[in-house]
């Protein structure tokens, strides 16, 4: 499979999110997706995309078959579903966790085994690091799909990134989160999904 760009990256984990934590919403509407990718929580790094920008990289997308509208040639209407994994048509097949973490790296780019564990709770509970390993262990082995990164000086985890394109490094590196931090970051989330899948409601009824 070619390579996914940045931008493409970033709307492929977006219609994979919402398709697993608001699955009421799902397919996205244009100005849905717009809004999921330019999302300020779980996104690294926030961007600020126009629905042009998007569109252009939604047409890339359909010429290759990862994304299709499903109202077809209906543009009033559009909405859209990624074809990217778990199609059967396609080749890439992911478990539930597997699907969130490849999710959670197309978004967020490389990431620690207990940050995964913490950050995809929204869309998969994982109990314990263990089984984030075993996923990210059978990801590797697949493909591989992911990489272990080298670790980082003064870091106690290694960072893992997926392999479906390139990823940019954050400008700056984040400081590891406390284990109480990290239960404030994914309350702040789902109460961010939480509002967010409210305005998508809100959005269809008054379609």
């Amino acid at each position: 499979m070619e390579k996914l760009s940045v931008l493409e990256q970033r709307i492929i984990g977006c219609l994979i999110e919402k398709q697993v934590s608001t699955p009421e919403v799902y397919p996205l509407t244009l100005n849905s997706l717009v809004n999921a990718c330019n999302q300020k929580s779980n996104r690294e790094p926030v961007m600020s995309l126009d629905e042009q920008e998007v569109q252009s990289v939604l047409n890339t997308l359909i010429a290759r078959r990862l994304v299709n509208n499903v109202a077809g040639f209906n543009a009033r209407a559009a909405k859209f579903q990624h074809r990217f994994c778990n199609t059967e048509f396609g080749e890439l097949q992911f478990s539930p966790g597997e699907l969130a973490i490849v999710c959670e790296l197309l978004l967020r780019g490389p990431q620690t085994p207990g940050e995964l564990r913490s950050r995809c709770a929204r869309l998969h509970g994982f109990a314990e690091v263990g089984q984030v390993e075993a996923c990210l262990q059978a990801l590797a082995d697949k493909g591989p799909y992911v990489a272990r990164l080298p670790r980082q000086p003064g870091k106690r985890e290694s960072r893992y990134a997926h392999l479906f394109g390139e990823m940019p490094e954050p400008a700056v590196a984040e400081a590891p989160a406390s284990g109480r931090e990290a239960e404030l970051l994914a309350r702040i989330a789902e109460l961010e999904a939480e509002v967010m899948r409210l305005q998508q409601r809100l959005e269809r009824y008054e379609s």
